[in-house]
């Protein structure tokens, strides 16, 4: 099974997942109207000026456009937002049509974006659970380049940790994951499950896990991620590590101890 494949095997568990956001969709228009953003602390310290020069936002993998629509309260001019789900686009469709948002949206694998868009973007957004759907960081990275403006084009990921990925989530104490994948920073492995953790995706919302589609996951490291970004023509310019979490990875592990972990990390890019 090639890349593309497993990125067509995501989109049919991503749109089992979707019923789950449609049942959000009333609460997430009313949290936007009133100005809301789903921005944590991290995100909105990088992206605290960002109605001062960011007309077009582009938001990778979007999901059902919660966090896309946040860009445009926070400042963005307008936004668009691309992922592979069938029923993610049409919850983020919905939302931003009961805002009149100036939003667009496009329904595609992320490597087969539009041309139409490149050289569009003064920011491309993406994270919180993103870069381990794809199975090309350099095919991925290049699509980052091509769409954002030249000479300075801002990429912007706030995203899960790799470390995270290393450690038994059910643990009560910080611990390695004792299955070798998992336990292992620089594991290569493609992972295939079926099911979601209910702390992201309630048991009723989904059909049981046995009968839900395959998807597949790989974990990047650090290294790769940057390194396929200045391969593909972006320089650094800010690189930062946090303790928050994005969402509730670790429910038995004490504050205490889970805060002394990197849990997320901020990149900030531009195109020269």
């Amino acid at each position: 099974m090639n890349s593309q494949e497993r990125h067509q095997s995501n989109r049919a568990a991503w749109n089992e997942a979707a019923h789950s956001y449609v049942q959000d969709i009333e609460d997430d228009v009313a949290f936007l109207h009133a100005g809301g953003k789903n921005l944590l602390a991290p995100e909105l310290a990088f992206l605290a000026d960002l109605g001062a020069w960011c007309n077009r936002a582009i938001h990778l993998q979007c999901a059902g456009g919660r966090d896309t629509l946040s860009l445009w309260n926070q400042g963005a001019a307008e936004v668009i937002g691309i992922d592979i789900s069938d029923g993610m686009i049409a919850c983020a469709r919905a939302k931003s049509e009961r805002l009149g948002a100036p939003a667009s949206w496009y329904c595609c694998d992320i490597l087969d974006t539009p041309e139409s868009l490149d050289g569009t973007a003064d920011l491309v957004y993406t994270g919180r659970g993103a870069l381990n759907w794809i199975m090309d960081i350099e095919a991925w990275a290049r699509v980052v380049a091509r769409l954002l403006k030249p000479n300075g084009g801002r990429l912007y990921v706030f995203e899960g940790h790799p470390l995270d990925w290393v450690w038994d989530l059910e643990a009560s104490e910080i611990k390695l994951n004792p299955d070798p994948h998992f336990g292992n920073y620089f594991s290569e492995d493609i992972d295939m499950s079926q099911g979601w953790p209910v702390q992201y995706i309630p048991a009723e919302s989904v059909p049981a896990a046995e009968k839900q589609s395959a998807k597949y996951e790989r974990q990047w490291t650090l290294g790769q991620i940057m390194n396929a970004l200045i391969k593909a023509g972006l320089r650094l310019e800010r690189f930062e590590e946090h303790p928050d979490q994005y969402w509730e990875q670790f429910p038995n592990l004490p504050n205490e101890l889970a805060s002394r972990l990197p849990h997320t990390f901020s990149l900030l890019m531009r195109r020269e």
